[in-house]
């Protein structure tokens, strides 16, 4: 191999943020992101629009990216894109891209796995986890438990069998008649109320699996209870009700992470995905790794929510490897990932 530096575009576009990055040798040299805000008069996101967006954005993104990293175009070396899981039309635009991209420059392409991605968004800054590693990964679509043996060899060692974390918080507070997107509403009021003033039901999964369908429903019927006899009720009580019910999916998230680190004896634990930035489960995190002598891992705010840094990141450790894709690399909505991604 040559000196010269692994120069990385990176491209996400899985569902309504298009996101751009230059990684350089590991390092990121920019992060653009772009968010999509016309999901919101429609109270979630809309695949059709997500899709005229990310055409709208890609270009002008990708430009931008490198344009901040102070790269000539030519200095590329490969391009990434998230393959999977996501909104196939949104994939399909940032994957259409980078293929044209990378064939124009005769570079290799690399395809990443999105939830991968998320729990390698740990090595884009110091300190970095030491493996073996565990990291919740929780999300609007999806919650895991990954055990992490080297930066490309993982094992989801439990999942959500219903409902993600992420979707129950939205779903939630659309219940409490939040605006779109509600789970960040939730953490907001739940800052000023009392995580025990109502009690809500934590399921009993076998092994490190999840359940969330539980307390959506538990909380729906509450709700009609209470405003059937005071149609009040939810002004009253916001900050109450998202407070108990926050605590309860923060609770039950890290019961059966505690569970998982302690029969694995892992120390190394951290925490990755959209919903990793409530600031509820960043505390708990923190309040259990103090209790259990965990060395724990948060990753910066913007590293969190989908972004292309991340797609940058997993693919610089491909790429070390040589795990390269083709032109007949064909994004998928729901494909599981392997040790390879």
């Amino acid at each position: 191999m040559n000196n010269a530096p692994n120069v990385i575009l990176a491209i996400e576009s899985s569902c309504d943020e298009t996101s751009a990055a230059i990684v350089c040798d590991g390092q990121v040299q920019s992060n653009i992101i772009a968010t999509q805000k016309v999901h919101e008069q429609y109270g979630g996101v809309v695949p059709e629009l997500a899709s005229r967006a990310h055409l709208q954005h890609i270009v002008p993104v990708v430009d931008q990216a490198i344009k901040t990293a102070g790269i000539a175009k030519d200095a590329i070396t490969a391009v990434a894109f998230t393959q999977a899981p996501g909104l196939i039309g949104s994939l399909l635009v940032g994957s259409g891209f980078a293929k044209a991209f990378a064939q124009s420059l005769n570079v290799p392409l690399i395809a990443v796995h999105h939830m991968q991605a998320h729990v390698l968004a740990h090595w884009i800054e110091d300190p970095k986890p030491a493996f073996p590693f565990l990291c919740l990964t929780v999300s609007g679509g999806h919650t895991q438990i990954v055990l992490c043996r080297s930066h490309l060899d993982m094992e989801i060692i439990g999942e959500t069998l219903d409902d993600a974390a992420g979707e129950a918080f939205d779903k939630i507070a659309k219940m409490l008649q939040l605006p779109y997107p509600g789970g960040p509403l939730v953490d907001k009021y739940a800052k000023t109320g009392n995580p025990e003033r109502f009690a809500f039901p934590i399921p009993e999964i076998r092994e490190y699996d999840f359940s969330f369908s539980g307390i959506k429903t538990s909380v729906l019927y509450f709700l009609q209870k209470q405003v059937k006899e005071n149609p009040e009720f939810v002004a009253e009580n916001l900050a109450d009700i998202c407070a108990s019910v926050q605590h309860t999916i923060v609770k039950t998230l890290m019961k059966k992470l505690e569970k998982a680190a302690r029969h694995l004896k892992i120390k190394e634990i951290g925490i990755a995905g959209g919903v990793s930035a409530n600031s509820g489960l960043r505390a708990a995190l923190e309040a259990y790794g103090a209790k259990n002598g965990w060395k724990v891992y948060l990753p910066k705010f913007e590293y969190c929510t989908d972004n292309a840094a991340m797609i940058g990141i997993t693919a610089y450790y491909k790429m070390l490897l040589q795990q390269f894709t083709d032109l007949s690399a064909v994004p998928s909505a729901r494909t599981q990932w392997d040790q390879n991604g």
